[in-house]
């Protein structure tokens, strides 16, 4: 069975198509950020996008992390154009859901839309806004589009552009007098500081939009969670405040939880859950990091000398060409660096989804988690190198 998050996705959906006046400003486009694997895409999939089309929105889903080494502006012109060809197709699933929760006739032969699919993102083909516009008067209500993962579209002028032409929609559809529907854009992301920067900095396209954190499950899951497995736990079973708190250390991750429960299954039944939990939610936390800073480790010295240094300065981080910073890898390896090899090696770590270009020459960690624990363990390292060498000869007779 699924957790459904029903009152917070009918929630978001009547802030989004039915604002109050203080809701409003939502029509600059909403960000959500919040770590992975924290259920931001099964609410999308099973709450929020439901909630929005029982409403009568159109929505269109794009999910950038599925396909990390494709071009985002590409995914996300597919997504439109496939959406497009479900409303021109007669009787799709899209256009009889759209006629059952709205006034208007879909229509039997589906919509016309004055310009060729294959046409839209194209550099001389119809733009986003134009799109857009005419979908919104044929089906007269909103069109929300969801963009998931939305910062890897930072960092590329294809990217850059398509946000801009997204923006350009927004402005041309929702300032109309009279406008029939609204053009709601929804972006997400893992990297809190990369989902901001699209909000706060001025080049961003949507500079101004509303940057909210996502809810993580709280203790309604839990609470959910501890009866759905009481069966097989039995006395292994642990208190909910001991399980919540085992839940938050573990990044608010299900899949964590989900796999300290069925560690406390396998202890002799004397064993005291709620005094294992901690310590197994520690582990597993840790753990989780360490599939993803293996990784860096299996490429080499000198990509661990330029992760750590990214890590270390945090957010918009440039500068890891420059002559100092390669004199500060040599010192860590023990050799001398190039710059051609410290872009090979970013270029690994890009592609593994454990860098991200910001904009030229500018990197930073996907994954704030794992850039946590990177340095947590920089600062082990440093500690054990600082402590004094045991002394052989005490305790000698």
């Amino acid at each position: 069975m699924t957790f459904r998050r029903t009152a917070l996705a009918q929630e978001m959906a009547t802030q989004l198509l039915r604002p109050s006046f203080l809701d409003t400003s939502l029509r600059s486009g909403l960000f959500l950020a919040g770590q992975r694997r924290v259920g931001k895409t099964t609410f999308l999939a099973t709450d929020l996008i439901p909630a929005l089309e029982a409403l009568g929105a159109i929505v269109v889903y794009v999910d950038l992390w599925s396909q990390p080494q494709a071009n985002p502006a590409d995914l996300v012109h597919e997504a439109i154009r496939k959406a497009l060809k479900e409303l021109q197709t007669p009787g799709s699933a899209i256009l009889r859901r759209l006629k059952d929760v709205s006034s208007i006739d879909a229509g039997a032969a589906g919509f016309k839309f004055g310009f060729k699919l294959s046409d839209v993102g194209k550099e001389k083909g119809v733009s986003l806004a134009q799109a857009f516009k005419e979908l919104i008067d044929q089906a007269r209500t909103d069109v929300v589009l969801i963009i998931d993962e939305v910062q890897h579209a930072l960092g590329s002028a294809d990217g850059d552009n398509m946000l801009h032409a997204l923006k350009a929609a927004r402005d041309a559809i929702n300032t109309r007098p009279g406008t029939p529907g609204y053009f709601l854009f929804l972006g997400t992301g893992s990297h809190r500081a990369r989902v901001q920067e699209l909000t706060l900095k001025g080049n961003q396209a949507f500079n101004g939009a509303v940057t909210n954190e996502f809810p993580v499950l709280g203790r309604d899951f839990i609470d959910y969670v501890l009866e759905q497995v009481r069966p097989q736990l039995g006395p292994m079973l642990p208190a909910p405040d001991v399980a919540e708190a085992a839940f938050k250390s573990m990044g608010s991750r299900p899949e964590e939880l989900m796999k300290a429960l069925n560690i406390l299954r396998s202890l002799p039944p004397d064993a005291r859950p709620d005094e294992h939990l901690p310590t197994i939610a520690q582990s597993l936390g840790a753990a989780a990091a360490d599939v993803e800073l293996q990784k860096v480790e299996a490429m080499g010295p000198l990509a661990e000398a330029v992760f750590s240094r990214i890590c270390s300065i945090g957010g918009d981080v440039k500068g890891v060409f420059t002559a100092d910073a390669l004199k500060a890898y040599a010192a860590q390896i023990g050799r001398e660096a190039t710059a051609q090899e410290v872009q090979g090696v970013i270029g690994m770590m890009t592609s593994a989804n454990l860098l991200m270009r910001v904009r030229h020459g500018h990197y930073g960690v996907t994954d704030p988690f794992v850039e946590k624990a990177w340095m947590a363990r920089l600062r082990s390292d440093q500690l054990l190198r600082a402590s004094p060498a045991p002394d052989p000869d005490h305790g000698a007779a």
